[in-house]
């Protein structure tokens, strides 16, 4: 009898920010929204089931902002949710920058400047999605 190994891996077309800072998520999107020119708002917040032994799923604070004209998607998401950390190998991680669909790398050093630059942000920096354990946690 032969047996047959599926292989599965999971496709994650995002770039991600990590970001600290010590202020609330909501004042953080304020300075983001006026430095950046976006226009983050809070959308429901993200349900993860992070511990298989406890059947109620974790909420975390999330933020939503698309570019119309290249339909680039923004999420601006908390590490510190109502049960634990979302990303809990990162737990000196504030929140998350996360971008979905295509950006480029002019845009994208430009966004991470900027966030640099607003003086409440101690850091933003480019993480790289594979090398995270968790990270079927940021798959939605």
């Amino acid at each position: 009898m032969t047996k047959k190994v599926l292989k599965f891996e999971i496709d994650l077309d995002f770039v991600l920010i990590a970001i600290n800072t010590p202020l609330k998520d909501y004042r953080v999107c304020h300075f983001i929204n006026k430095y950046l020119n976006f226009n983050f708002k809070k959308i429901p917040d993200l349900a993860v089931d992070i511990f298989q032994l406890i059947t109620e799923p974790a909420f975390f604070s999330i933020y939503h902002y698309q570019w119309e004209t290249t339909e680039t998607d923004f999420y601006f998401i908390a590490n510190k949710g109502s049960e634990g950390l979302l990303i809990p190998e990162m737990r000196e991680v504030d929140y998350f920058f996360m971008i979905k669909n295509f950006i480029d790398d002019t845009d994208l050093n430009n966004i991470i400047s900027a966030l640099n630059r607003i003086p409440e942000i101690m850091a933003a920096v480019k993480i790289e999605p594979k090398k995270i354990k968790s990270r079927e946690n940021l798959l939605f």
